[in-house]
């Protein structure tokens, strides 16, 4: 069952301040999110926040830059990247 991955305005913005790996990386979790579902484990750092929350790293060192995604599972299987940027500034 394929996934529709969304990306908020939000988190585009900090999109692009990220560093070209932190970039990469993102867009990479995307594609897999797609075609295998929210549940990222083979992600470095990867948790569940709530019920419905995610979060991994997206690039190591310091800063750390991070990826959180919330989940609505129903007709349509939609994954929504929230967040992307740096571990200080993550919304949990």
């Amino acid at each position: 069952m394929a996934w529709s991955v969304r990306v908020k305005k939000k988190a585009v913005k900090k999109a692009r301040e990220l560093p070209r790996t932190a970039k990469e990386n993102l867009f990479a979790l995307m594609r897999e999110m797609e075609e295998s579902g929210p549940v990222r484990g083979n992600w470095k750092n990867y948790s569940k926040l709530g019920k419905n929350r995610h979060h991994c790293h997206i690039k190591g060192g310091h800063p750390a830059y991070v990826a959180v995604w919330e989940e609505s599972e129903g007709e349509i299987n939609l994954i929504e990247v929230t967040y992307a940027g740096t571990h200080e500034d993550a919304p949990y």
